[in-house]
């Protein structure tokens, strides 16, 4: 879910003005999970615009705060979102660790860098969400360490029903600063959408397994 709509426009618009939304409709991009995408998200490239990269952080640390008065501390999920994950520890003063997909092939193999806090849960940031799984993969990797996970935070979602129902059966929480729908009502702006292409990229959301060009 979003945080709520006034930022979910204020971040969609500062994404779009870096260019870190591509759109190709005859050359998909193909995700991880073999999934054929018009739209690419890279929000990495927030990292290279000091004012944006500090209004992403400032947003989800205020979230963050609001909502988890006790102890935590902060995880982010690499590679994509260890630089912000950083920075919205700092921003609340918190402790810093990141997870890898897999444990690491060499040297002491771990899976999860940084000190581990006995008995004190965490918060996990994202850059963005799509089909959950790999943020959830984080999240497994932390439990089975003994520790306890209060939320997913994520830049940007793709609000996929496939993700939705992945969080449901794990039994976690995500939240995003902007999502799908709202990116596609801001993008006209920035973007030279015709309808056919619009209608393109609606129907790919509504079954991205199935979606051809």
């Amino acid at each position: 879910m979003i945080i709520n709509e006034k930022l979910a426009i204020q971040t969609a618009e500062l994404l779009l003005q870096v260019n870190a939304i591509k759109l190709n409709i005859e050359k998909p991009f193909i995700w991880s999970s073999g999934i054929k995408s018009p739209i690419y998200c890279d929000n990495r490239l927030v990292l290279s615009y000091p004012k944006i990269r500090k209004f992403i952080s400032n947003e989800i640390s205020k979230f963050i705060k609001s909502n988890f008065q006790k102890d935590f501390y902060v995880a982010g999920v690499a590679t994509g979102s260890i630089a912000i994950g950083m920075l919205i520890a700092e921003n609340l003063k918190k402790p810093f660790i990141y997870v890898r997909p897999e444990p690491k092939g060499h040297g002491a193999g771990k899976q999860i860098e940084g000190i581990v806090l006995e008995k004190v849960p965490v918060v996990v940031i994202e850059d963005l969400i799509s089909t959950g799984k790999s943020s959830l993969k984080a999240v497994e990797a932390l439990q089975k360490n003994g520790i306890e996970v209060l939320g997913v935070f994520a830049i940007f979602s793709y609000g996929l029903e496939v993700a939705k129902s992945n969080f449901e059966k794990a039994n976690q929480k995500f939240y995003s600063l902007s999502n799908f729908s709202t990116l596609i009502k801001c993008s006209k702006k920035h973007m030279d959408f015709s309808q056919e292409d619009l209608d393109k990229v609606n129907s790919w959301k509504k079954s991205p397994t199935n979606w051809k060009v």
